[in-house]
């Protein structure tokens, strides 16, 4: 899961460097609109959340049919996000990019900047769609344990993907030269790949897959399941969503620094949610393992699975930030931007870098609440220090105080600390210990 997700982001990389060299006014277009592709993409990553706690426990129960009901549940609703979201982005996509357009920059960057980003959009809903469909699909094969699919189909897309944005960007291989709208194209294409991958192979291997026999000779859904999943569900779709949101918020208060800031944080970003990929694929781990041994009713056994998994996740972190730290400075030259843009940049990846282990534990936290299904505790952990702590923050002081863009940086990122003292106390409590899908 890790090296799927790792392969991923380098990719996103290089596709970002790509952009980059063509210059700081297309890199920050595309940049502007992957924070609502971000949004949208963590969005379903909620929706399958929910059905996907019953999921594990029901793999781990060795019940199937329960397992397929929540995969039709899970593609359901990710199709109707899809389809929501593509209606957003094509009718408002100038009235969203321009909430990260400062009005102190020049209007030449300003128009040059929303061009760029509203050509980008435009292209990419189209991978809305197989972008829902891989993540149902993949949310249950990996909860089977078949990691490695999900990895397979994620690098051959990766391969894809850079083929074509070196084609299509610069003009090699007999392409045309389309800079942001050939960037947009590869990931598109790409995306279909990784979406069909997954979905050939699921239906090609019935018997490693039993929750696909059936699941689409009607859609029907067991109501009590249903209602069930909901409950459980909404609140994590809402919390991702908000979150995500949320995220998006900041970053728009960081750009009332200037458009210099978005393509910094552009910059600072791309390095560290590649290694970002270590805490967050091991907080999903802990979601299907410690789901699974609650599922089969080893409750003593998850509760010791999950300390040693959230000490390996800080470990893990740790070594992670360390071996970010010789890259700062040297990353941001290979952009062609200014020497300001690449310095603030290095000192935004030296902060990331040093906050890393507080976002592990919080997020390892985050997934041990939600395999006992406390969902609703962990709507107010994640949704409600984002919203009720660190936005207000961010707001108060982007606008109201003329604090430089590293102290800015610092203070909010350094926030943190807070939501890992609560964490603590929450997973210390043991109020996750639970096996929901035990009809007893």
């Amino acid at each position: 899961m890790i090296l799927q997700m790792l392969v991923t982001n380098f990719v996103s990389m290089l596709d970002n460097i790509m952009l980059g060299r063509v210059g700081t006014e297309q890199m920050s277009g595309a940049s502007i609109v992957n924070q609502y592709i971000f949004i949208f993409i963590i969005s379903t990553f909620g929706a399958v959340s929910g059905p996907g706690i019953f999921g594990a426990q029901f793999f781990g129960k060795g019940d199937a049919k329960g397992q397929m009901y929540t995969f039709r549940f899970r593609l359901f609703v990710c199709l109707v996000i899809a389809v929501i979201a593509a209606a957003l982005f094509h009718f408002f996509d100038e009235e969203l990019i321009s909430l990260f357009l400062s009005k102190d920059d020049s209007p030449e960057q300003i128009k040059a900047t929303l061009g760029y980003g509203r050509t980008y959009m435009q292209i990419m809903i189209i991978s809305l769609v197989p972008n829902a469909i891989r993540q149902a699909y993949a949310s249950v094969v990996s909860e089977c344990g078949e990691t490695r699919i999900p990895m397979a189909a994620s690098m051959t897309a990766v391969a894809v993907n850079l083929v074509l944005d070196y084609g299509l960007i610069f003009g090699h291989f007999g392409m045309p030269e389309l800079g942001v709208a050939g960037a947009a194209i590869a990931t598109v294409i790409a995306k279909f790949v990784e979406a069909a991958f997954i979905v050939v192979w699921v239906h090609a291997h019935p018997a490693r897959n039993r929750y696909i026999k059936g699941a689409f000779t009607g859609i029907a859904i067991p109501a009590r399941l249903t209602v069930k999943m909901i409950v459980k569900g909404f609140p994590l779709l809402v919390n991702e969503f908000l979150w995500a949101a949320g995220m998006s918020v900041i970053a728009q208060c960081y750009s009332v620094r200037g458009l210099d800031v978005v393509a910094v944080r552009n910059i600072s970003t791309t390095l560290t949610n590649l290694f970002s990929t270590v805490y967050v694929q091991l907080g999903a781990c802990i979601a299907i393992i410690v789901g699974a041994k609650l599922g089969a009713n080893k409750l003593r056994d998850a509760r010791d699975t999950d300390n040693k998994l959230l000490f390996f996740s800080i470990a893990a972190s740790v070594a992670v930030g360390l071996f970010i730290i010789p890259f700062a400075k040297l990353f941001p030259m290979v952009y062609n931007t200014t020497d300001e843009v690449r310095s603030i940049a290095a000192y935004m990846i030296l902060i990331t870098a040093c906050v890393f282990p507080l976002w592990s534990y919080t997020n390892a936290c985050y997934f041990t609440l939600r395999s006992g299904g406390k969902t609703g505790i962990t709507f107010l952990f994640d949704f409600g220090f984002t919203w009720i702590l660190v936005i207000p923050l961010a707001l108060i002081l982007a606008y109201f105080t003329e604090l430089p863009i590293r102290p800015l940086f610092a203070i909010i990122n350094f926030a943190e600390i807070v939501k890992v003292i609560i964490g603590f106390f929450m997973v210390r409590s043991d109020i996750w210990v639970n096996n929901i899908v035990d009809e007893k």
